[in-house]
């Protein structure tokens, strides 16, 4: 069913929560994934069962939000001028969400993994900024 014309939406935008704000940031996937680092340390310098589980679950819980973090800026935020200017960029954001994911920092306790996370994120971050800036 198409709406009448008069109904039809005048402007299209898109964002990463219901009320367009257009806040997007790389910093909020950083923070989650200084989060998992720090969380991976604490698990390899305690000895506890419990806390280790405890360790477990709350850095899970994090990658997952780096992840959102990230998607929402590939998603929402870079446009196809930004993947012509930054071709490397698919492939980019390809790599930290995997970091992030089961196959990386979510998957293991090791803090390299969340390193090289952050790594991922920085240059993420770089290109962000250098498009605010343009």
């Amino acid at each position: 069913m198409r709406l009448p014309r008069i109904l039809a939406p005048r402007t299209v935008v898109s964002a990463h929560c219901d009320l367009p704000c257009g806040v997007y940031d790389p910093a909020q996937a950083r923070i989650e994934a200084e989060s998992v680092k720090a969380i991976a340390e604490k698990y390899q310098a305690n000895t506890d069962p419990e806390f280790r589980t405890r360790c477990l679950i709350i850095k899970e819980q994090r990658a997952e939000l780096v992840k959102h973090h990230l998607w929402v800026l590939w998603t929402d935020y870079f446009k196809p001028p930004h993947f012509e200017k930054y071709p490397h960029l698919h492939q980019l954001f390809n790599e930290a969400t995997k970091l992030a994911g089961a196959a990386g920092a979510k998957g293991s306790a090791d803090p390299a993994k969340a390193d090289e996370l952050l790594g991922k994120i920085e240059e993420i971050s770089k290109i962000f900024w250098e498009t605010k800036q343009a």
